[in-house]
């Protein structure tokens, strides 16, 4: 007897006419769907009319279910996998049963569909020719500014998942690691209430300050370190991220700050690297001392 067939099956994230002609199709032939939650899943099957029997998979039964769904697929059944929302294995369960059926040399087969943080790039206006999509950041403070420091330096655009309830503070901590950067927040992605907000972090902190909770789900889009780079001044030159630099590297003197914490403070709100930074103020030396 043939493997069944493992498919990997995107469903919508909000509006139900995203859905698949072919994701209707398969969800109506497997013999089992395999979702994030059940209840949640049968609101879709029961809006297409698809009667296909249901079973729980999730991050607290992953290994079990796994094992048992394996079973099925060598025994000729075909299963299909589905997250609440989007695309399984995107910041949801489904890794787990799907390398398992790999590693047994079991059909696996992806069938496309929406994805949250694809939506929210290509609506940014922010660069999409290279993007890094990290997931959720930490919840916590310290963890959370400390993963911002390690995406730092990462050329092309980054892509977040953020609960709203923590928006405010992971714009902020954005703020103060990678600078005021150019940025996205999308919510509601698809839904009635859907909002995308553009501009600085900056202006997206005090957008989605304390005083003004959001809700939904979110995704934040950050410009790389690539897309807001200064142009590269030869020395002499005083081109208009010199000059920004030299005063903000000021203000920061005349508020308490040595010259050295000035600059590197500075490279950092303007998104640049604190060589360059440094550079830049070198040649302006130069320039009036000559």
């Amino acid at each position: 007897m043939p493997a069944g067939t493992l498919y990997i099956v995107a469903t919508p994230i909000g509006n139900l006419e995203d859905i698949t002609q072919r994701a209707l199709r398969v969800l109506g032939e497997v013999d089992l769907v395999a979702c994030e939650d059940t209840r949640r899943t049968r609101v879709l099957l029961n809006h297409f009319g698809i009667k296909t029997k249901t079973i729980s998979y999730h991050e607290h039964n992953e290994r079990e279910r796994a094992a048992e769904i394996c079973k099925l697929l060598a025994a000729g059944k075909n299963v299909a996998l589905v997250s609440d929302a989007g695309t399984p294995l995107i910041n949801d369960p489904g890794f787990r049963v799907a390398n398992a059926a790999i590693e047994l040399n079991l059909p696996v087969v992806p069938v496309p569909g929406p994805t949250a943080f694809v939506s929210a790039l290509i609506a940014s206006g922010l660069p999409s020719d290279q993007f890094f999509f990290a997931g959720f950041l930490p919840a916590r403070a310290n963890a959370r500014r400390a993963r911002l420091e390690e995406l730092r330096t990462i050329p092309a655009t980054l892509v977040f998942y953020e609960a709203p309830h923590r928006i405010n503070a992971t714009l902020k901590d954005a703020l103060e690691v990678l600078g005021n950067r150019r940025a996205a927040v999308a919510r509601e992605l698809t839904k009635i209430h859907e909002e995308i907000a553009r501009g600085s972090l900056a202006e997206l902190a005090q957008r989605f300050g304390a005083g003004s909770p959001a809700r939904g789900e979110m995704v934040l889009v950050v410009t790389g370190t690539l897309a807001d780079k200064p142009s590269a001044n030869q020395p002499g030159e005083t081109g208009p991220s010199s000059q920004r630099l030299i005063e903000r590297v000021g203000e920061l003197e005349r508020e308490g700050l040595d010259s050295k914490a000035a600059l590197k403070k500075a490279a950092r709100e303007l998104g640049m690297k604190r060589a360059e930074a440094y550079r830049l103020l070198i040649a302006q030396k130069n320039r009036w001392n000559k």
